[in-house]
């Protein structure tokens, strides 16, 4: 079970992440944000995560502060203490990490500290919307060949 949840996760994350360096421009991240069509990016330098820059990021420590989004770097104004996830970790666990911790993105990380994946709460949940909506057919289906007097 736990390699089909890794690779369901994998599969419902955006692989790979969207990221860009810690040095670059805010100008540059949102202009990857764009391209992406992501509400974050991942802040990596030579494979290790040093942050995320998100949305959230850019209204509170950019744009209230009247900071120049060309000449304030990323990492001056990413957060740096990010809560992740491991590629064995299954969805329901992922979905439990983002809730408690109010988060709207996850980065995956493989065994060897490499960021895999970017996942969103709204892939998580989309997701888990399909697996129940399939769950509630199949048991109709059930009860309507093998219901009463069947």
């Amino acid at each position: 079970v736990k390699k089909g949840a890794q690779m369901a996760l994998l599969r419902m994350a955006r692989v790979p992440p969207p990221f860009v360096e810690p040095g670059v421009s805010v100008m540059n991240a949102v202009g990857v944000m764009a391209r992406d069509r992501v509400g974050a990016v991942a802040v990596v330098e030579e494979g290790v995560l040093h942050g995320i820059f998100t949305e959230r990021d850019l209204m509170l420590r950019v744009v209230q502060l009247k900071r120049n989004p060309e000449a304030t770097s990323v990492r001056d104004v990413m957060t740096s203490e990010v809560k992740t996830v491991t590629d064995t970790c299954t969805p329901d666990e992922a979905i439990n990490v983002m809730l408690v911790g109010h988060l709207r993105h996850l980065p995956i990380l493989g065994s060897d500290g490499k960021v895999l994946g970017l996942l969103s709460i709204r892939a998580l949940l989309e997701a888990k919307f399909d697996d129940l909506s399939r769950e509630v057919s199949s048991l109709e289906q059930y009860m309507a060949n093998d219901g009463p007097g069947g």
